[in-house]
């Protein structure tokens, strides 16, 4: 009897002993979580926040821009959100970024880089790196475009060869419904490709399609709710299964796929006469060697050449298919396109740069279609690099800072019709007018590299395509204007008709 008793108070001590520790555990990691989130004195307002979960369920990850436009309403241009582990600050407004990006650049010139990002490249390429390495790779790589042709006669010539090419295999669909998605990644990356790798990809080149498949796949995750699960929760996420881990085999996949390209450049390359941005590196590489310090390296070749490749391919891309999509859903403005076009190049020769100038309804087109694809809707997050003071607000170091271009480009005060497709934005009295509001390559010392070199493509591309075909919808197919989410905003699966214009 006395044993049966003191058995069951041992057990139920034991029992009271782990359910105590287990709540000291439980209290000591809200303590923890309340001391690491509280925020200094004036730091900006935001909506309320879960222990350690932060404000993650209350973003609409397949909408997250839009969701941010009830938060800039409530709390202003500059509110701030807890994502996980990241303290996250998002500006909106003209007078804030442009300060942020010009009056304050020093501050802000860090990108913030993302688990999912450190665990691909870490602090290397030309997107997310910081500090030495990006001012040496930024430079080294603006020089390299220079040399082989931005902003020459040579690279538009291979814009308007691949133009051609492009037009080529869409006219050889018949005007019967075609997804134009890989088509147009294909001829748009060939351009960056003849400039990296020395060489462009046939369309029918099924490992080269694959490879573009990856990347779009890549993209997607990589905006997709599992793809933010991995930055906010990147220990725990890092061990578990789900469409998170396709990101990372689908990144080694097209690093390999470099890797190869560039095995196959060291066989063969001449110091004294270099093909392509490869070639070019692997002088550095041969100049620096023996630095320690030098950012010229291996992995850094490998991460450049993939960040131009993405950034070359990506976001041209998919302006083009959002024009083509408005284009077609918007009959009368393509109409407009095409007078425009008959009357300055007509059909027989190829448009070229030289004619834009004549062409400012086109041109405002182009710009239109950039400000409702709204692609990059925050901009590539930034990292503040010292403790800063805006609009009143205290930002620590370290802080991440989203650049909410989602409203500067639907902000009433700057665009007549912010939410309707009209050219009119960028047009007076007839002529193309620039507006200051209008930031898609964002600005600053951090903006788009590749900025020159897209404005000519999506010239050349656009209007090539509109001198030959008339894009209509199929039959008994209505078209919609929804968006997939991801790094950007794409237009969802969807075909389209290009009727040959005769």
């Amino acid at each position: 009897m006395i044993a049966s008793l003191s058995s069951l108070v041992t057990s139920f001590w034991a029992a009271l002993h782990l359910r105590t520790l287990l709540l000291a555990a439980v209290t000591f990691l809200f303590l923890v979580n309340m001391l690491r989130s509280r925020h200094p004195k004036n730091y900006p307002p935001g909506p309320w926040r879960l222990p350690f979960m932060g404000n993650f369920f209350q973003i609409d990850f397949e909408q997250r821009h839009l969701v941010l436009q009830q938060f800039v309403k409530k709390y202003g241009n500059v509110f701030s959100l807890e994502l996980g582990r990241s303290s996250v600050v998002v500006v909106s407004g003209l007078p804030l970024i442009k300060k942020m990006f010009t009056h304050l650049d020093q501050n802000f010139v860090n990108r913030f880089l993302s688990p999912v990002r450190e665990r691909i490249t870490g602090n290397n390429g030309l997107i997310g790196s910081n500090g030495q390495t990006w001012k040496e790779q930024r430079r080294f790589a603006l020089m390299t475009l220079r040399n082989f042709g931005l902003g020459k006669k040579s690279l538009e010539q291979r814009m308007q060869e691949e133009a051609y090419h492009l037009v080529e295999a869409i006219g050889e669909e018949g005007g019967q419904p075609l997804d134009p998605h890989l088509k147009i990644n294909n001829a748009v990356s060939n351009i960056i490709c003849s400039v990296t790798f020395g060489e462009r990809f046939e369309y029918e080149d099924c490992q080269f399609q694959e490879l573009l498949k990856l990347l779009d796949e890549a993209m997607h995750l990589q905006g997709s709710v599992a793809g933010q699960l991995y930055n906010a929760f990147p220990r725990i996420m890092k061990y578990l299964p789900g469409p998170h881990q396709k990101i990372f085999r689908n990144w080694e996949e097209l690093k390999l796929f470099i890797s190869h390209i560039i095995k196959k450049h060291q066989k063969d390359w001449n110091p004294d006469e270099p093909r392509d941005f490869i070639d070019a590196f692997l002088m550095e590489m041969q100049k620096h060697s023996g630095r320690k310090t030098s950012s010229f390296n291996e992995e850094n070749l490998i991460c450049s050449t993939l960040d131009l490749f993405l950034a070359g391919t990506e976001t041209t891309s998919t302006t083009l298919r959002w024009a083509l999509l408005y284009m077609t859903v918007y009959p009368e403005i393509q109409e407009n396109v095409q007078a425009e076009i008959d009357r300055v190049v007509g059909h027989k020769r190829q448009v070229s740069l030289s004619d834009r100038d004549s062409m400012p309804y086109t041109n405002a087109v182009i710009h239109e279609v950039q400000r409702m694809g709204n692609i990059i809707p925050l901009n590539v997050p930034r990292e503040v690099t010292v403790d800063t003071k805006l609009d009143g607000f205290h930002l620590p170091k370290g802080t991440v800072i989203m650049t909410n271009l989602t409203a500067l480009h639907r902000d009433p005060k700057e665009w007549a019709t912010p939410e309707v497709f009209n050219p009119e934005h960028f047009l007076e009295n007839g002529q193309f007018k620039k507006r200051e509001s209008f930031l898609p390559f964002s600005m600053g010392k951090r903006a788009c590299l590749g900025e020159q070199l897209a404005r000519s493509e999506l010239f050349i591309f656009f209007s090539a395509l509109m001198q030959r075909f008339t894009f209509k919808p199929p039959i008994n197919e209505k078209l919609s204007l929804k968006f997939r989410m991801g790094l950007t905003l794409s237009p969802v699966k969807h075909r389209i008709c290009a009727v040959p214009r005769l």
